[in-house]
């Protein structure tokens, strides 16, 4: 496994998003075990305090600072954002790793889709708010986490897509799920080519199915999560390493613009339209329009 190197006057810092459970929490474990000081956003604080003594226990006074924000409203991640930038003179990753799958429309105190809320908009503004320390940080990286469900999108319209609280059922949730992970991998690659002079990179990747987490709206999730353990299929360990290794192989330094597979970080070709340069700047603009930035 690679290590970490940051700078000469402090070791590398990283910021994480959903760092309480699932792959973002083997991530943060992981990465604290390298040496890393790990700013993680929580909005229980309880689950931040349980995630915090399990890397305490692999990597003992490891520095895990915890950010609370709530990743639905924007005014949160907007504030959350500036604490981070003042909390730190360097970033040198930010892991944009927060997500759900819902199996019912719910929509934000702001009046977005949930699952477009939490899924894309918040990791779009908490980027855009740290961008100013990650461009002081030499090499800094940024890595998001999209998915291979994208290619389930059904057809995409901008912008209506990032407004439409239609409501849907648990089968039906699959493609608004998939839509929000096209637009990750789409905003990770303009995102690259806006930042391409900075030497600021973006990549994003595709975790593979994943058992941590599974579905946890469904009644029957947690027995359906035992069997799949019992036959070892899904293990979100192989995720959270890709996750790791976009984060700090020296590999990947200077790639910008990636969609990576867990299958041996191969790169991976989007589903149209999420690799279509226009579109992928139809989508920034829309994004900034919406946002009022």
């Amino acid at each position: 496994m690679p290590t970490l190197s940051g700078s000469s006057a402090h070791p590398p810092t990283i910021v994480i998003t959903g760092a309480t459970s699932g792959l973002g929490r083997l991530a943060a474990i992981e990465l604290a075990r390298q040496g890393a000081r790990l700013a993680i956003t929580a909005r229980d604080a309880r689950r931040a305090d349980a995630t915090r003594a399990a890397i305490d226990e692999v990597h003992p006074g490891a520095e895990v600072r915890v950010f609370s924000a709530d990743l639905t409203r924007l005014d949160d991640v907007r504030r959350v954002g500036r604490e981070i930038a003042a909390a730190y003179e360097q970033v040198d990753v930010l892991v944009n790793n927060a997500g759900i799958h819902a199996f019912e429309q719910r929509v934000t105190a702001d009046g977005f889709p949930e699952m477009v809320a939490v899924n894309y908009l918040a990791p779009w503004l908490l980027t855009r708010e740290l961008l100013p320390v990650l461009t002081r940080t030499p090499g800094a990286r940024i890595v998001n986490v999209a998915s291979e469900a994208s290619r389930r999108h059904g057809t995409l319209a901008l912008p209506e897509d990032l407004t439409d609280t239609t409501p849907f059922t648990a089968r039906g949730s699959s493609v608004v799920y998939g839509k929000t992970k096209l637009l990750d991998i789409m905003f990770t690659r303009e995102l690259a080519r806006r930042i391409e002079d900075t030497g600021v990179t973006a990549n994003c990747l595709d975790p593979g199915f994943n058992v941590t987490g599974l579905g946890r709206e469904l009644r029957f999730a947690a027995p359906l999560e035992r069997v799949l353990r019992l036959l070892r299929v899904g293990d979100p360990a192989r995720g959270a390493g890709l996750i790791v290794r976009l984060a700090t192989d020296p590999a990947f330094a200077g790639t910008t613009g990636g969609y990576y597979s867990v299958r041996s970080a191969k790169p991976l070709t989007p589903a149209h339209p999420g690799g279509d340069p226009e579109w992928q700047r139809r989508l920034w603009d829309e994004t900034e329009r919406l946002l009022g930035v």
